[in-house]
């Protein structure tokens, strides 16, 4: 893509998330075709937003996240500033798209993740960078009207369907001790339990989900730097929510997260 096709693609998608609208699709000349243009046009996407990025998401980890936005494999997006919360918010979902909660498992980074393009780089050092996990919460949302029809280029230019995250404390440092693909979490919507989950649902675990995202980025020309927070992907179907629901999540003894919508 060209420069100006770039801006020009980042200029619409930030038009939408100000207003709250939806656009079917970027024309030929600013829609990226390869995953490569995508995560450029995300980097002027936020720039765009004048917000500090936080960290990264990674959307599809999950068969039913993939299902959901219409991808075959994962995609990884900024976390802004303004968009990050802690447990207990009230987060508004009047212009959100999607309208789902997802649970995840989110890592906050002590130090830079280096690697060599091409070359995967191995979980054991990804964990080894870790500063702690944190149980998480996402309201994923989109500014295209047929998102299982976009594409992965597309939604990967639009923050690959970045939305709300709620965080709650940091988990006991035996989190390490734990495995964390068979470790269960359950979503409550007002007090009732609407779906089950673990942590292999996230790309097999979510340790190899961060791996994976430390991969990712390296081969299109960024890196995990320190302070990222990284929430790792879905490890429940996506549960569908209105206004006026508390939304609890529980993540056993890695602690609960909650958010209410509005």
């Amino acid at each position: 893509m060209t420069d100006e096709g770039l801006d020009a693609g980042a200029r619409l998608l930030h038009a939408a998330w100000r207003d709250g609208g939806r656009i079917e699709h970027l024309s030929a000349e600013t829609r990226p075709s390869t995953r490569s243009d995508g995560y450029r046009l995300q980097a002027r996407l936020v720039a765009l937003t004048g917000d500090r990025p936080i960290g990264w998401k990674i959307a599809a980890t999950s068969v039913a996240g993939q299902r959901h936005i219409g991808v075959t494999g994962p995609l990884a997006g900024r976390i802004l500033a303004s968009r990050a919360h802690r447990t207990g918010t009230t987060v508004g979902i009047a212009t959100n798209a999607l309208r789902v909660a997802e649970a995840e498992f989110g890592f906050r980074m002590a130090r830079a993740v280096d690697g060599v393009p091409g070359r995967d780089i191995e979980v054991a050092s990804v964990l080894e960078a870790v500063e702690a996990l944190v149980p998480a919460i996402e309201l994923p949302d989109a500014r295209f009207l047929d998102v299982p029809n976009a594409g992965e280029a597309q939604l990967i230019a639009d923050l690959a369907c970045a939305g709300p995250v709620v965080l709650g404390t940091d988990a006991p440092e035996s989190w390490r001790t734990l495995d964390l693909a068979s470790h269960e979490v359950a979503v409550s919507c007002n007090g009732a339990i609407v779906a089950t989950g673990r942590g292999a649902n996230a790309l097999g675990d979510p340790s190899i989900a961060l791996a994976w995202l430390a991969t990712e980025l390296v081969r299109h020309g960024y890196r995990l730097e320190a302070g990222d927070l990284v929430i790792t992907g879905t490890c429940v179907v996506p549960v569908p929510v209105v206004e006026g629901q508390e939304v609890v999540v529980d993540f056993g003894a890695l602690g609960t997260v909650s958010a209410t919508t509005a």
